[in-house]
């Protein structure tokens, strides 16, 4: 698959795809006799994995760590899992943090509720 089918496929841009590559996201992305990128079932794995990582906000710098362990094999998965768990407890604070915030959301827009509905009943002269 051509670098246009998969930025279009994954919502990347051909220069995100080619950035991955340069920092080692994705590494041995094969090109054929033209030179151009032709990318593997093993290659549109490795995006959906990053894709998700940073949707997730996995920082870079941890999934190439993670990429480069990758590599290394089945010696490496004590040191991939705790990479993992580390970007798991980043999530779950954003995510708490998050919560907070819509927490605070609700109860704002709750409280306008309130105050339109008192302005209303007095625009139409109805008792408290």
């Amino acid at each position: 698959m051509r670098i246009a089918e998969v930025s279009k496929q994954f919502g990347i841009s051909a220069d995100t795809l080619r950035y991955y590559e340069r920092i080692g996201l994705l590494s041995h992305v094969r090109r054929n006799e033209s030179g151009i990128r032709d990318y593997g079932e093993q290659d549109l794995a490795r995006i959906r994995f990053v894709k998700c990582m940073r949707g997730a906000n996995v920082s870079i710098e941890a999934l190439i760590e993670y990429m480069e362990l990758f590599e290394g094999g089945d010696a490496t998965l004590r040191a991939r899992k705790a990479i993992l768990e580390k970007e798991r407890e980043k999530v779950r604070e954003r995510m708490a943090e998050m919560q907070a915030g819509l927490d605070r959301l609700d109860y704002k827009i709750a409280h306008y509720d309130d105050l339109i509905v008192k302005a209303e009943q007095k625009m139409v002269g109805e008792p408290e």
